[in-house]
């Protein structure tokens, strides 16, 4: 099932260019039960209610499949990229092969595959949701959609387009704490690209400030949670995923109250059993819950939906990039034995038995099992976050005894009786943050946060981290239970190597962002 944007005759030439400008063909297959509608253009996709229902399904499956070199879509940009792209930006999973070893080594250019098909599928994205927001208000004017319906399209659109643009400030700015926002950002767009117009207009368009990103960001996830249902579909974005995805975005800007603020909402207040009142999301009784049951669970918030019939291939999908061959996957990706012999994950540890496999003595993740038909859904935000978001806000600012409560919360349920914290660890919050290394090794989160922590003095790397290389990872340092000293030496943040380039066909297109390319490139 096909749904195209054509534009006016020669427009064709700017596709190849970043900027966003695509003919939004989508191949919707189990994202939507409607039947096939072919060459819907811009005006008559928002002339009825299927048709609106069509495209907004368009625009969660660019976010899954996207394209690579304008072509089959690999996972770009949240179906697995970024997930599998983050992961081998930091030190806790190793590239073993050549599939990642650009991004793994960080010796991107202009031109390397990786980070330039992240940042066009990104800017294809929030192009996609941009002509959606515009369709779905015209069609309220006209009557076709009621306020609240355009309103809740509008809402998913701009949820959408917040998490891509936080996504392009994780890999192409500089951290929120590096001047309190004022490094530059991303350039933030908000208008949809349909013409040449359009286009000029967007090639007008600079980087502005880490901080202006920031406020828009919030400004749109704000929209989202006001107009958004709690909802019980959470592959598609609801009031709930507005609010957990604050919670991290107020975490990356180092806003410790507002974190807890928005936490609070989602039940991060209590004690014992955390449950929210929206959307009624708690933790899954063990912690592969919502990995062997990721399309009904009580503790996935949101998540980009993958199928047999719609995902991002074997080039691409979760399953098959990150499990062994042992397992129907490639063997590219193993956990590192420094994480798994690290002494905060505990021996016993259940994410060590139910969510890791070996192959040959090696370990590898086993969060994504369904290498034949590779439809694991990819886990954008859990309730396990927002409960180590909180957690870490409170031990910021003093809340000690909350945060261990939540801290425990997630922890308790995987280690050992023995292992358990039953009065907070002298430093309270490292043990939180290598709490977010075990807990979500293996879904994206560790380069952000590498990245979010950057100039922190004393819970920070300083840039990327020291790697083992590939002939480091054997059966016996995962047996030894030593950590390895790291043949891949460090990367400090000064590097110009710390950040991703913006694209040579983005600069080439737009004069302005040529001027402010980042150093280096």
């Amino acid at each position: 099932m096909k749904i195209t944007y054509k534009y006016k005759s020669g427009l064709n030439k700017f596709l190849i260019l970043g900027l966003g400008l695509v003919l939004f063909t989508t191949s919707c297959k189990k994202f939507t039960e409607i039947q096939p509608q072919d060459a819907l253009s811009d005006q008559t996709a928002f002339d009825d209610k299927s048709s609106i229902e069509l495209a907004m399904n368009g625009v969660y499956q660019q976010a899954a499949v996207g394209t690579y070199e304008g072509a089959g879509g690999r996972g770009y940009p949240f179906g697995a990229a970024s997930i599998e792209q983050a992961e081998m930006r930091g030190e806790d999973m190793v590239n073993l092969a050549t599939f990642y070893q650009i991004t793994y080594q960080a010796t991107q250019n202009t031109s390397s595959a990786n980070n330039v098909n992240h940042y066009n599928n990104l800017y294809n994205l929030i192009n996609q949701a941009n002509i959606v927001i515009d369709g779905v208000r015209t069609a309220k004017t006209k009557g076709i959609l009621t306020e609240a319906e355009a309103n809740s399209y509008e809402g998913e659109s701009r949820f959408l387009r917040a998490l891509a643009h936080h996504e392009l400030l994780l890999n192409f700015s500089n951290p929120y704490a590096d001047g309190n926002g004022s490094q530059p950002g991303v350039p933030y767009r908000e208008t949809a690209i349909k013409s040449s117009a359009d286009f000029e207009a967007a090639s007008k368009i600079g980087r502005g400030t880490v901080a202006e990103d920031y406020t828009k960001i919030l400004a749109d996830l704000d929209f989202a949670e006001s107009n958004l249902a709690q909802g019980t579909n959470y592959s598609r974005v609801t009031k709930g995923a507005a609010i957990a995805l604050k919670t991290r975005v107020l975490l990356h800007k180092g806003d410790w109250a507002g974190v807890i603020t928005e936490g609070t909402k989602l039940g991060t207040n209590g004690s014992g059993v955390f449950t929210s009142p929206i959307g009624g999301y708690k933790l899954t009784d063990s912690p592969d819950g919502p990995f062997v049951n990721f399309k009904a669970n009580s503790e996935s918030i949101f998540s980009i939906a993958n199928s047999a019939a719609s995902n991002g291939d074997v080039n691409g999908a979760l399953a098959s990039m990150l499990l062994p061959a042992s397992e129907g996957g490639r063997t590219l990706v193993s956990t590192s034995p420094n994480l798994y012999n690290a002494s905060f994950w505990k021996a016993g540890d259940l994410r060590k038995t139910l969510l890791q496999v070996a192959e040959n003595g090696i370990y590898f993740t086993f969060k994504y099992r369904d290498a034949t038909t590779k439809s694991d859904w990819a886990p954008i935000i859990r309730y396990a976050e927002v409960l180590l978001n909180v957690a870490e806000a409170d031990a910021r600012i003093g809340n000690s005894g909350q945060a261990l409560n939540l801290l425990n919360a997630v922890r308790n349920r995987s280690v050992p009786a023995a292992d358990q914290f039953t009065s907070a660890p002298a430093d309270l919050l490292l043990a939180i943050l290598n709490e977010r290394r075990v807990e979500f090794a293996g879904e994206g989160r560790r380069w952000p946060d590498l990245h979010r922590l950057a100039l922190d003095a004393k819970y920070g790397a300083g840039g990327i981290p020291a790697k083992l290389n590939p002939g480091q990872v054997t059966a016996a340092a995962f047996s030894s239970g030593a950590i390895a000293a790291p043949a891949r030496v460090a990367i400090p943040r000064t590097s110009f190597r710390f950040l991703w380039p913006f694209p040579l066909s983005e600069v080439n297109a737009n004069p302005l962002l040529a001027e402010q390319q980042n150093p280096g490139y």
